[in-house]
């Protein structure tokens, strides 16, 4: 029981690491906002470590640098599914596929045995991750092949994120968040400079810090001083977007070191479904904060996902 209010509770603070980072991407491009938040994990995690203990080793923290590399495909590839459309398939299909893929890998490779109810609650568990994720007021159309592989593609990365953190020994701590999110950095950091010199080289191209709202750049960016007046009023605005960014780092730390927790307690085959649904969190925060409805189909999502727990806790 304790492992499944674990696996719950972190998918909440994922869904919640989402949503504060979907807001701060209203104002700074998604590129910048995944470094912020990594940077902001990083430092925690560096703090925390000592406290935490754990033995450093080139295993564990080579998990982690793979598991940072899976991170920054999955977002890469998702941004890039999402934005092809239409998100009512391919994020739901992204969430399914990302909880399958650890599934399979714990029942088959690492001989995982949930028992019946575990299976059945395995069962309702992916139907919830299905609802939960839909997105109501999107046409319905079909998607591209091409979208559809990228989907497919985040689900398999997110998965692959979560099989390579349950990979480390349990005497490692905080070793593989640390080294993960050091690698997640490093890219961020590596594609926000080849954005800036593109910028620089081609002065049509927008850079790394331009509003992804207005299209202007900020001042005192890479790519160049602003030179439109409504740009003006934009420090105060990049301040702010900038602070909601570093709240999604640290949601998005503690949830991967639920995640992590949950993992050296528990299965990967039940961790991986119950981190599935992390939607539920962004939609329960979207309904609080945004007003945002709840739609009828994600209510049954989450009554499945409650139903599903029950029965992961008594299994």
């Amino acid at each position: 029981m304790f492992t499944v209010a674990i696996g719950l509770i972190g998918a909440l603070v994922y869904g919640g690491a989402d949503f504060f980072g979907g807001l701060a991407a209203r104002r700074l491009p998604s590129v910048l906002v995944t470094a912020i938040a990594a940077a902001t994990g990083l430092a925690l995690f560096l703090v925390a470590a000592p406290a935490v203990g754990g033995t450093w080793s080139a295993e564990a923290a080579g998990w982690g640098v793979l598991s940072g590399v899976f991170g920054a495909v999955s977002v890469a590839l998702l941004y890039a599914c999402l934005a092809i459309g239409p998100m009512s398939i391919l994020s739901p299909l992204t969430a399914l596929v990302s909880a399958v893929a650890p599934m399979v890998w714990g029942l088959l490779v690492e001989g995982e045995d949930l028992g019946a109810l575990g299976y059945a609650g395995i069962a309702i568990a992916l139907v919830a991750v299905v609802l939960i994720g839909f997105i109501p007021g999107e046409r319905i159309v079909r998607p591209t092949a091409r979208a559809v592989v990228m989907a497919i593609g985040a689900g398999i990365s997110i998965g692959a994120l979560l099989i390579t953190l349950d990979q480390p020994s349990g005497d490692s701590g905080l070793v593989p968040l640390i080294a993960s999110r050091a690698a997640n950095l490093t890219l961020m950091v590596a594609v926000i400079a080849l954005m800036a010199l593109v910028a620089r080289v081609r002065p049509g191209v927008s850079g790394p810090f331009a509003s992804p709202a207005a299209g202007i750049p900020y001042r005192g960016a890479l790519g160049g001083p602003a030179h439109d007046k409504s740009a003006v009023a934009a420090p105060a605005a990049v301040r702010g977007a900038v602070a909601i960014a570093v709240l999604c780092g640290v949601l998005d730390a503690a949830a991967n070191a639920l995640l992590l927790f949950g993992l050296r307690l528990g299965e990967l085959a039940v961790m991986s479904v119950l981190t599935a649904m992390y939607p539920a969190g962004t939609i329960l925060l979207a309904a609080v904060v945004l007003r945002e409805r709840i739609a009828p189909v994600q209510w049954a999502g989450l009554v499945l996902a409650l139903t599903a727990g029950g029965l992961f806790a008594v299994a």
